[in-house]
Order: structure tokens, then C-alpha cells, then sequence
């Protein structure tokens, strides 16, 4: 289905989400479309903040909003949609459409096997009204289903459209760059070289590999390193909770920026608790790169402002190899919290594989070796 035709049965003029591959031909047709444009299309931090949001665009237009997500973020909307649009509260009708990763059936990453069995389970506990969209759903049978979802919207309830992998098309090309140069790969390769045999808690996407494949071409262990392939945002959380129990043990968090805009108030609390042997580095590339390179608003903000705010007794900016291997040697040798933002280019090798072990073996061998560490 053409995504110009599903965006033009929805009707609706505000789109408001977080970018997800299954859902790259609407999200390139709306950069396309608006941009980023806050009376049209706003990439939220999280799925709950963007649930919000168009509650709020409700409240003052009375109009119906859309919210576009991945799967994975439906935990993120269960609190909003179940205390704040429910018809039982303030009967926000929205309407949702979110891509199906880890269909049952569908070749899919472990961080989305479950998620992808209890995609419509969750949606129907939910009490949201659902249509998959498959390669082959007409223009017609959308149009037909669009017309029930209206029924119910106006009773002040939501709806979802659930977006099989390759459901929607969209032919223009969207190319998304910035003004960076380093790229995160190399960045990664550095870091390596810096923290030597420390653990290291990365981030989901892009980043979790590189640094996967990263250590195959060092000829190192994976057990050095925790691959947070899924959770998106919590990688830092992850690494403040093994810091606290291992005290005298340096824990290196590779972490991206969206990541970071997701859950921030993890740096609140990292910064409150001020671990000692915590050095957390933002790759920031200004974009959702893994899922397509949509824009984070992450160029228009201050990270080492916003961490210095949280309490990091140290915080800085680097955009070349040079400053950056100065300060991994000096967060490595100091015993503070610190955090690096590292500027970086959107760029990925096209032949970028991913983790050969499973998520359980990565667990194991990381526990494993995090025990013979204080």
C-alpha cells in the first residue's frame, strides 16, 4: 500500500512518534511532507511522551491526532493510553499506527520475538481497536476499516493500525546527514582501546554491533561487554546498577543519543548517586540512525549542560579523535563520574552484521566475567 494513500484514508493533519524501520516509508513521506514542523510532525522522545502530546493537540483542536511507534514502545503508551485517553478518563480518541516487529512467523531479532507474540494481545487488553495491514490489504478494505475506526473514535476511544514488514511503499528517497565527521564505528574502535578489558554496557542498535564486531576484529572476548539489544534507553540504568555493586571495577556505558532523549531521567538519577567508576559516553549523530536517520532533537540541546544540571562532576564535548582519546585517558585514570558527548556523522557500513551469539550466551559470559571483578 502506498503510504501517501493510508496517510489520505486517515485524514488526519498532526502525526507525532518515534521512528521504527517497519514504519520508514511513512516516516520518510512525512519529513517529505512537513519536516519537522510543530503544528504537523514532531518526533517525540519516547512513545508515552508523543501519547501525551497529541492528547494536548486534541484538548486545544479537537481534532484527531496519530501516533506512529514500533512494537516495542507499547509499554511506553500503556500509562497514558490506560490513565489519560481511556474513555473511562478523559476519552482522548487517537489513532495509532505501529509497526509489527517479531511477528510470529516472520524471521525477526530476539528483542522482538516476545514483543512481536503479544503485539495484538496488548492492543485488544488495551481495549484499542485494531487492523493489520499486510503487502496485500486493498486501498478499499483500509478505506472500509477507516470508516468503523470513526464510530468509534468519536465515542472518545482508540484505534491502531498494526503494520506488517513491507506493508507500506514509499518511492521518493529521504537522505538524512549532519555536519559531523567522525564516524561511530571508529569511535567504538577507540573507546576499545582506552577501557582495555573493563566492562562495557552499550546501547540498542547500530552501536551494540559495531562494538560486537568490533571486538571480533581485535581477535577479544565478547564477555567484556553487555549488548543491550533491546530496552532502548535503559543501557545507562543497566550500567549505574553493575557500577553500585561493583565499586572498584571502572564500567564503561556506550550509549546514543536518542537513547538518552528516551528515558533521560536516568542521568538524573546517575547524577544524584554520583558513582565514582562510571565513564558514560553519548555517541550523538542527532538521529534515530539504526531505524532509518530520522532526526532527534539531540542537535538542538546541550548534553553537557544537561548533565552537569544531574550532578556529573564532569562533562564535555568532543568532535575529533584527538580530544577524544584525551579525555578516555582522563576519565579512565580519574575516579569520578564522567560523561563524553562525542559529535558524530550518520554513516554505517552496509555490510554491518549482527551479534552471532544469542542475547542468553552474551548474559552468561558477562556474569561470568563480572565475578571475577570487585
Amino acid at each position: 500500500m502506498k503510504v501517501e494513500k493510508l496517510i489520505e484514508i486517515i485524514g488526519s493533519d498532526f502525526y507525532t512518534g518515534v521512528p521504527d524501520s517497519q514504519l520508514k516509508a511513512l516516516c520518510n513521506c512525512l519529513i517529505a511532507k512537513y519536516g519537522i514542523d510543530p503544528h504537523h510532525h514532531i518526533i517525540a522522545a519516547n512513545e508515552g511522551n508523543c501519547t501525551a502530546l497529541a492528547a494536548g493537540y486534541h484538548l486545544a483542536t479537537g481534532k484527531i491526532p496519530v501516533v506512529y511507534l514500533q512494537n516495542s514502545g507499547e509499554g511506553n503508551i500503556i500509562n497514558p493510553v490506560a490513565s489519560l485517553l481511556n474513555d473511562k478518563v478523559y476519552a482522548i480518541p487517537v489513532v495509532f499506527v505501529i509497526g509489527w516487529r517479531g511477528e510470529p512467523g516472520i524471521h525477526d531479532e530476539p528483542q522482538h520475538i516476545f514483543q512481536g507474540e503479544v503485539t495484538i494481545k496488548l492492543l485488544n487488553h488495551m481495549g484499542i481497536a485494531n487492523f493489520i495491514i499486510s503487502k496485500d490489504t486493498s486501498d478499499d478494505e483500509v478505506e472500509e476499516k477507516m470508516a468503523e475506526f470513526r464510530s468509534i473514535l468519536n465515542q472518545g476511544r482508540n484505534v491502531a493500525f498494526v503494520i506488517r514488514k513491507g506493508a507500506l511503499t514509499y518511492a521518493p528517497n529521504v537522505e538524512y546527514t549532519n555536519n559531523n565527521k567522525m564516524v561511530r564505528e571508529k569511535i567504538i574502535q577507540h573507546i576499545l582501546k582506552i577501557s582495555e578489558k573493563d566492562p562495557i554496557v552499550s546501547t540498542t542498535g547500530k552501536a551494540s554491533r559495531e562494538l560486537f564486531e568490533a571486538r571480533v576484529a581485535n581477535g577479544q572476548s565478547h564477555k567484556f561487554d553487555f549488548l543491550t539489544v533491546g530496552s532502548m534507553g535503559h543501557s545507562s540504568s543497566i550500567a549505574l546498577g553493575i557500577a553500585i555493586n561493583k565499586p572498584k571495577q571502572r564500567i564503561w556505558c556506550i550509549d546514543g543519543d536518542g537513547a538518552v532523549l528516551m528515558h533521560m531521567g536516568s542521568m538524573a538519577v546517575i547524577g544524584a548517586n554520583k558513582p565514582r567508576n562510571i565513564v558514560h559516553i553519548v555517541i550523538n549523530n542527532e538521529a534515530h540512525e539504526s531505524v532509518g536517520g530520522m532526526p532527534t532533537v539531540a542537535s538542538r540541546i546541550d548534553f553537557v549542560a544537561i548533565a552537569k544540571g544531574c550532578g556529573y562532576p564532569n562533562a564535555v564535548c568532543v568532535d575529533n579523535y584527538d580530544d577524544l582519546d584525551r579525555e578516555l585517558e582522563l576519565a579512565k585514570n580519574r575516579r569520578e563520574l564522567s560523561l563524553i558527548e562525542v559529535k558524530c556523522s550518520i554513516a554505517a557500513r552496509e555490510n554491518l552484521g549482527r551479534p552471532t551469539t544469542t542475547a542468553l550466551e552474551n548474559k552468561e559470559i558477562f556474569m561470568d566475567y563480572l565475578k571475577t571483578l570487585q
